[in-house]
């Protein structure tokens, strides 16, 4: 599949016109709770001609390439991403941490290398609580819940525990996040939880869990009282960034 990947993502620079500056992947196979049969999440980052971005015309700034039961591919262009970058939106600082990496350049470490200089913690506080908040209203609040469901709720919440203990954006990996800020007394559960998501090919439906449920109800409430405590925040200026944005257009 890696290779078929790559096949697809040198197809899209040669139809598209662009030069992909990095490619991940960014779903539960990158956060490490894939199932069998889940499909992979590719996610990637371009780069037009520079005359591209001089059109006086609106111009778009996603390549939406595939979508199937297998792959899920599109991408942002590099000037989506840096003004994204700007306001600290969280999923750029997934897409530089996966731990699948499809394709990188010298172009996309340079960006690496300032990315956390733009991280919020309010901003990511705000985008965790909300994906867990969501998905637990929808999806665990019965007496039959859809299993597979908890793990898009603790990963964000542990994310969350993460950016208040250490300030800095959250690894992508679940067992990472888990083995540090998970409470002891629920990783007997969790673990077992996990083994099935990885090894079934659809979780399906199953009792709710209540310990874990009591934790989540908890972290919910507090995370949500933190988040409305917080300052706001003032974002960093525009200048590395627009300096970052000429260099990557003009790199051969």
């Amino acid at each position: 599949m890696i290779e078929t990947i790559k096949e697809k993502l040198y197809e899209i620079e040669q139809r598209e016109n662009v030069r992909i500056i990095h490619c991940v992947e960014s779903g539960s196979r990158a956060w490490g709770f894939a199932s069998p049969d889940s499909d992979y999440d590719v996610r990637f980052i371009y780069v037009r001609p520079e005359g591209y971005y001089l059109r006086l015309e609106k111009t778009r700034d996603v390549i939406e390439w595939q979508l199937d039961d297998t792959l899920d591919i599109n991408g942002w262009d590099i000037q989506k991403a840096l003004r994204l970058l700007h306001k600290s939106n969280p999923t750029l600082f997934e897409w530089n941490s996966s731990p699948i990496i499809y394709k990188t350049t010298d172009e996309w470490k340079t960006v690496s290398a300032v990315i956390n200089d733009y991280f919020v913690q309010k901003a990511g506080l705000y985008h965790y609580l909300s994906t867990a908040k969501g998905n637990y209203r929808e999806y665990l609040q019965g007496e039959t819940v859809r299993l597979k469901k908890y793990f898009y709720v603790l990963r964000p919440i542990l994310a969350c525990k993460w950016i208040m203990k250490y300030g800095t954006p959250p690894p992508m990996l679940f067992d990472e996040l888990a083995a540090d800020c998970l409470e002891s007394e629920l990783k007997p559960s969790v673990s077992r939880l996990l083994e099935l998501k990885r090894e079934t090919p659809e979780l399906g439906e199953g009792k709710r869990i209540d310990v874990i449920n009591d934790y989540l109800d908890r972290n919910i409430e507090e995370i949500g009282s933190l988040i409305t405590s917080m300052p706001d925040y003032k974002p960093c200026g525009w200048e590395e960034l627009n300096k970052l944005f000429l260099d990557i257009l003009r790199a051969e």
